[in-house]
């Protein structure tokens, strides 16, 4: 069962607060500071985030399993460790980019 998590809009803008996570070459807001859960990114040359998450919005839900939730789907990115506490993938469905995390 998903979760919603945050919806993530790509941004050519700087936004205050965002915190650049290196790996992925991508600057990021804190959804959960935001009363729409609204994520912001900014992606730097070079980041390894699909085309389609660089240019259009994305959906991002929790799941209890993220290899449970991939089988049979279009993978875009990952699974990727993030740290020890959350694994991320991005999936293709209905033509937009969905984020699947799962958090421990």
């Amino acid at each position: 069962m998903r979760t919603l998590s945050h919806v993530g809009i790509p941004t050519k803008e700087k936004k205050e607060g965002a915190v650049l996570n290196e790996g992925l070459k991508v600057w990021l807001t804190d959804h959960s500071k935001s009363p729409n859960h609204l994520e912001f990114l900014r992606f730097e040359a070079g980041s390894c985030l699909p085309e389609l998450v660089q240019t259009a919005a994305h959906v991002a839900y929790i799941v209890p399993s993220i290899e449970e939730e991939l089988k049979g789907k279009k993978i875009l990115f990952g699974p990727a460790v993030c740290d020890e506490h959350l694994t991320i993938a991005f999936i293709e469905e209905e033509g937009i980019a969905v984020e699947i995390m799962e958090m421990k």
